[in-house]
């Protein structure tokens, strides 16, 4: 490595921190309290959700609890892509018809523009930039994936996507060996810090009550119970993702699956102009083990992909502490794609907890016999997902307590989905660890020995984790 590992700021709850450091921490519970809708997690999820609620109802009383600090887990850690990805589109079309799953990828296509609209008008900078997001193929089983992958796009509605050979993928930005790319306009580069710290700013002069450090150990039909006390509230909405293993009754809900970053120092003018992206795309690729980077607002790239994927017995990190081995291998896949950047030196390094259903579908569900609500289980689509489930969340909430009738949002296939829980231990860990390993051994091999069929034991791992 150019940096050595002592050099590198390994955890900090994330590189998007550097700027403006960890925020003041809010006051916790002082004691009982009582709402008209408790929101469990200062996420993403559950800033969202009390934004609409309270611009939809300005006289509901909204508390959200928070076990460390708003943006502390998944929405203050994330590569920001704010895309239009939604985790179980395909089961979705199986389960209720294509016309069904073909209404939410629109509705998802409308989010990014939502997000970036709010954002405008609520006054949050979060360095957005909409560069749509750029997906490259660099070995043969790659470019079929990623033509087959178009297709199956374009059969959902979105007509203004783009597929380029090598020389147009090189045209906006020089990835080492791309032979292929498709490009969809539904995609941002964003500061994820800046974006929750506004969206947490915003929702408390709209008069919603944040208390943080105020982790909440027990959800039930009314009731979120604290260490400092209990809100009672007619609904409790979990917005928890992935966290949700550390209440009670929840520990195989959602699988906390491990995501790993690395960003660069920033580049100069000529690393640049070697590299392109002008473009400011966010970039991926077709590998079964992917990877995603952006070009940040301040010239480095930060870049992502699966390190340890799974502690055992559902476990979280550190603070976002990586393995020295997660570094290197991220740092590996930079210079893969960037050969010219063989010199640069990684400065930061972070992880974060995504949650994962056994069925990898996004869900939003209120269960109107108990006031219970809950969504997630974005699968790392969270950054523009969330928005959606928390406009859903909002309306259901509406509909039920008589405020309003049925939406198009509630209408939408993943409102209401069920899904069987996670296996117990150890089968859970040596499931999601032999996958990946899988996944991993699969990319190698399709870089060794390049064909146009996708390596069969990437199939076999699909159909064993559930995403087939």
């Amino acid at each position: 490595m150019s940096s050595s590992a002592s050099s590198v700021v390994n955890g900090g709850i994330s590189f998007w921190y550097v700027d403006d450091g960890l925020p003041a921490v809010r006051e916790p519970l002082p004691g009982d309290a009582t709402a008209d809708v408790v929101i469990v997690g200062g996420g993403y999820t559950g800033l969202w959700t009390a934004y609409y609620l309270k611009k939809a109802a300005p006289f509901l009383r909204i508390t959200v609890l928070e076990q460390k600090f708003c943006g502390y887990g998944a929405s203050g850690r994330n590569g920001g892509w704010l895309y239009n990805g939604i985790a179980g589109r395909d089961r979705y079309a199986k389960l209720h018809g294509k016309e069904a799953a073909v209404r939410l990828q629109q509705a998802m296509n409308d989010t990014v523009d939502e997000v970036i609209a709010v954002a405008g008008a609520e006054g949050i900078d979060a360095d957005l930039h909409k560069g749509g997001v750029l997906e490259v193929a660099t070995t043969p089983a790659q470019l079929a994936r990623l033509r087959a992958f178009h297709a199956h796009e374009l059969s959902y509605g979105e007509k203004d996507r783009e597929l380029y050979g090598a020389r147009e993928t090189a045209e906006r930005i020089r990835v080492a060996d791309a032979v292929g790319s498709a490009w969809t306009p539904h995609g941002a580069r964003l500061n994820p810090v800046k974006l929750v710290k506004g969206l947490a700013a915003t929702v408390e002069a709209l008069g919603v009550v944040i208390h943080e450090m105020t982790p909440v150990t027990e959800i039930r039909p009314k009731h979120a119970v604290t260490p400092y006390g209990t809100v009672r509230a007619p609904y409790v909405l979990r917005c928890t993702e992935g966290f949700t293993a550390s209440l009670k009754g929840q520990k195989r809900t959602w699988l906390p699956m491990n995501s790993s970053m690395i960003a660069t120092e920033p580049l100069t003018e000529a690393q640049w102009a070697a590299i392109g992206w002008a473009g400011r795309e966010t970039l991926g690729d077709m590998a079964h083990a992917y990877m995603y980077a952006q070009r940040t607002a301040d010239g480095r790239i930060a870049l992502g992909g699966r390190g340890v994927p799974y502690r055992f017995g559902s476990r979280t990190d550190n603070d976002g502490r990586t393995q020295r081995a997660t570094v290197e291998a991220l740092r590996d896949i930079l210079v893969r794609f960037f050969p010219s950047l063989a010199g640069v030196a990684v400065t930061h390094a972070w992880s974060g907890v995504l949650g994962v259903p056994r069925d990898w579908c996004a869900t939003v569900t209120l269960d109107r016999a108990t006031g219970l609500g809950w969504a997630g289980g974005y699968v790392g689509s969270g950054v523009a997902t969330t928005n959606l489930a928390a406009r859903t969340l909002r309306d259901l909430v509406q509909q039920d307590s008589g405020q309003a009738g049925r939406t198009e949002l509630t209408e939408l296939p993943w409102v209401g989905h069920k899904v069987r829980k996670w296996e117990p231990e150890p089968f859970r860990w040596l499931g999601v660890h032999g996958m990946y390993a899988t996944y991993h051994t699969a990319d190698h091999r399709e870089r060794l020995h390049p064909a146009t069929e996708s390596s069969r034991l990437a199939k076999a791992a699909d159909r064993v984790a559930g995403r087939h």
